[in-house]
């Protein structure tokens, strides 16, 4: 492990100031580190380095410039910076291209001609996160910033359909986790509540306006969420749970504390946030339907509305090979919302 780590993105921006800006006098660019990449939402660590790691800059310019503005950058990158080889897996760090180029192999299309629930629905939470988050270090013409600020959260209207369809996945197997215990799989509780867990997360990121990262990164994320710290705990506790009366209690708690922070967004009418049988049941659970229900009834959209209660693409995909291909994800979007 490295004695000398820096955050990729100090080295980064150090980076772009001192040897690669320099080295475009009087072209007209924007610079970043956005995209793939630990670093890019902070996720970084002495392992990073590892591979794919390193001084990296995403430099923006005309699409008739990128060619030879490339061919600059590459002749006058020393062999290291601070360090670190420039080199990074056999390429330089600094990839040259014109913006829309990139939001199109990033996105699968231009944000630029505006974003319809159909481009929402169809971007994976990880893609959106890459984009808007990491840092911009020079944006001459303004293009960069309003893309991402463009992108930096949900439509009021979806943002409430997407929360409506997170409840609706806790929904469909809130007590199953019970029932599993109780004839004596507790594989399959573990299993189930895993898979709640995992939900539960992502729905905490979503109430807070946060695009919930790839599998990886999402308890780091929900770490970092402010005010996390006991939902976090709850989760962690019913996961290490050895009986299942110990793993609903610890979910139960999680279930409330997500109900409260429901209530205090205040985005529908107060609902109560206490735990409660499953029909005769003797298995706790939230009711997450009653959310959904009352989230759906608030979305001021007509259309949006009444689209099938599937949400992101990421809500009802679960492949990599199809989140990691724009072109897939929006067929697969299209297909099951039937949106154009």
């Amino acid at each position: 492990m490295m004695s000398n780590f820096v955050q990729g993105i100090d080295l980064s921006r150090a980076f772009y100031g001192e040897v690669v800006r320099p080295l475009l006098p009087g072209v007209r660019h924007s610079a970043a580190l956005i995209g793939p990449g630990s670093e890019v939402l902070l996720f970084d660590s002495p392992r990073s380095t590892d591979h794919d790691w390193g001084p990296r800059v995403l430099v923006f310019t005309e699409p008739e410039l990128a060619g030879e503005v490339a061919a600059a950058v590459e002749a006058g990158l020393p062999e290291s910076f601070q360090g670190f080889a420039t080199l990074i897996g056999g390429r330089h760090g600094v990839v040259v291209t014109d913006l829309g180029a990139w939001l199109g192999e990033r996105l699968g299309f231009d944000p630029r001609g505006g974003v319809g629930a159909a481009d929402w629905l169809a971007m994976p939470w990880q893609r959106l996160a890459e984009v808007t988050s990491g840092e911009v270090f020079w944006d001459e013409s303004g293009e960069l910033d309003r893309v991402r600020r463009a992108l930096a959260w949900y439509p009021d209207a979806l943002w409430r359909y997407v929360l409506a369809c997170q409840w609706r996945r806790i929904a469909q197997e809130e007590p199953f986790a019970g029932r599993c215990a109780e004839v004596g799989d507790e594989l399959g509780s573990v299993v189930v509540t895993a898979r709640l867990v995992r939900d539960l997360a992502r729905l905490a990121l979503l109430m807070r306006r946060r695009y919930p990262p790839y599998s990886k990164w999402l308890g780091s994320a929900l770490a970092r969420l402010p005010g996390a710290a006991e939902l976090a705990d709850s989760l962690s506790a019913a996961l290490a749970a050895r009986d299942w009366p110990t793993r609903e209690r610890h979910m139960s708690r999680a279930y409330e504390r997500l109900a409260l922070l429901h209530n205090r967004l205040g985005l529908t009418e107060p609902l109560p946030a206490e735990v409660r049988l499953f029909h005769d049941r003797p298995f706790q659970i939230i009711g997450a339907d009653r959310f959904a229900d009352a989230l759906t009834a608030t979305i001021g959209d007509a259309a949006v509305a009444a689209l099938p209660h599937a949400g992101s693409v990421d809500q009802f995909v679960d492949s990599t090979d199809v989140l990691v291909r724009p072109a897939l994800a929006r067929a697969a979007a299209r297909a099951v919302l039937g949106l154009g």
